[in-house]
């Protein structure tokens, strides 16, 4: 039976048709140690684990004119070879040389005519190391639902609990309730002209959108208000920048990496969470970048896209996004690595006291509500004006705590990336792992050629404040 896209999973294929330089593709390379396997081995993996996760097999089935929305229809030809690759980098498999792989990869639009999803095993890294690169199309799931998903691949262990899972991050992990329980999903629209106007239709779906102001009514006043400021945020553009502007077909790609127990350690002392450190050091970053390029970092200069989950408990399951937003910003205009961190957090907490997420929530509810058409070209049309408002994505997703492995072989290291799209030169994901956060840095190709010079700044802003950290509590002793 077809499924129907929500209305904020159809938004992403919306967006990457309005722009012919994104690729919208979400993904997770992880460094294996240990024998690579074989041709056999792999595929029998994947078809016991990953083909059999939902919308494996279908693919996105379209209505012209966008009359409905986009549907999961199940693909009759599906062939898992069309999805499984392999490659071997050239000696000696540096990282740079992986890297670089992954930004070419990602940066390549994933067939619509099949199933939304790729599966590489990289060979000839050095130290007898591999790799596997899973891409998948952000339709299909967001950070946290992509991570389940890559989670799926792994050999089985004792299975940990959401919350403990969920308990070093809070960005794109944060359940927002929108009072009571969620709004509920309208049922599948027509995938034909004449069911979508018979009148049994028409008359269901206006009975539907007339409980939409009782359900946001029962939401709370605040979500309008949260909506309204999030709108607001939205259409004021942030100081001129090189890291905002067109960007081409070509990514780059690194990464940056940090221990989780020096971050826990900062936290501790500065009584701050681990998105809040993890956002320092991305502002200490891009403070240096543009220093280094010659510009002012003023205090209107960086506004960061920051995704928020969504989810509730009773979607703990469910595949599809389900994710909002808050935009703050940066400040970079700030020198000191701990004024930094201050700021951060006081802006973060006053965002979410804002109720923006909550906001953005309640909008994608009530989208999904009415006519798809209408919104879809909505969306094409203003994604078709330049935006000035975000300049950089940062998402923070939770990875395993503990350490895993697949097909018998101990993943080392795990590294995420995030699309950019829109005018956006910049996106960045992290993601935790056992003792390692990890920052995956997806740029422009051309307008970035100093990527790597930010993920090392980022390093060293993490390293900055853990020697104030540990001053601050040597001056306590």
């Amino acid at each position: 039976m077809d499924d129907n896209l929500s209305f904020l999973d159809a938004g992403f294929l919306e967006t990457e048709d309005s722009d012919p330089h994104a690729s919208l593709t979400i993904g997770a390379l992880a460094i294996m140690e240990g024998p690579v396997p074989g041709h056999d081995e792999f595929r029998d993996t994947v078809a016991a684990r990953f083909a059999k996760l939902p919308h494996a097999r279908d693919r996105v089935h379209t209505v012209p004119l966008d009359f409905s929305a986009p549907s999961w229809s199940p693909d009759p030809h599906f062939d898992l070879g069309h999805h499984l690759r392999r490659v071997a980098l050239p000696e000696p498999g540096e990282e740079e040389d992986l890297f670089g792989f992954v930004a070419r990869v990602m940066a390549h639009r994933l067939d619509r005519d099949r199933p939304l999803w790729e599966c590489w095993v990289v060979e000839g890294l050095t130290c007898d190391r591999w790799a596997v690169l899973t891409k998948i199309h952000h339709c299909m799931a967001d950070g946290i639902t992509g991570t389940k998903l890559f989670e799926a691949m792994c050999d089985e262990v004792v299975a940990e609990t959401s919350s403990a899972a969920q308990s070093d991050t809070d960005t794109d992990t944060e359940v927002v309730p929108t009072g009571g329980t969620r709004l509920e999903r309208v049922e599948s629209l027509a995938h034909s002209t004449i069911e979508f106007l018979s009148p049994a239709r028409q008359l269901r779906l206006v009975s539907e959108t007339l409980a939409v102001p009782r359900r946001l009514t029962a939401a709370g006043i605040g979500v309008a208000t949260g909506l309204t400021h999030l709108l607001s945020e939205m259409l004021t553009s942030s100081t001129d920048t090189s890291l905002i502007g067109s960007i081409g077909r070509q990514r780059r790609y690194c990464a940056a990496r940090v221990r989780m127990h020096d971050v826990r350690e900062i936290c501790s002392t500065y009584q701050v969470t681990v998105n809040d450190v993890a956002l320092a050091a991305i502002t200490t970053g891009l403070r240096q970048l543009l220093v280094n390029r010659g510009e002012r970092p003023e205090p209107h200069t960086v506004r960061t896209l920051v995704p928020v989950s969504v989810r509730s408990t009773a979607e703990e399951r469910a595949i599809h996004n389900q994710v909002s937003l808050m935009l703050p910003f940066l400040p970079v205009d700030i020198e000191d690595p701990v004024e930094q961190l201050v700021a951060v957090h006081n802006r973060l907490t006053a965002h979410k006291a804002s109720k923006e997420a909550e906001g953005g929530k309640a909008f994608t509810a009530v989208a999904q509500y009415g006519l798809f058409m209408p919104m879809a070209w909505a969306v094409r049309l203003a994604t078709r004006f330049p935006q000035h408002s975000v300049v950089a994505v940062a998402t923070n997703v939770p990875g395993p705590k503990a350490t895993r492995h697949m097909m018998g072989r101990m993943i080392l290291e795990i590294f995420p990336y995030v699309p950019i799209a829109l005018r956006l030169r910049i996106g960045i994901a992290i993601l935790s792992y056992g003792d390692h956060l990890a920052f995956g840095l997806t740029g422009d190709y051309d307008t970035t050629p100093d990527l790597t010079d930010l993920s090392t700044s980022i390093e060293r802003g993490v390293l900055t404040l853990l020697s104030s950290a540990r001053a601050a509590d040597a001056a306590t002793e």
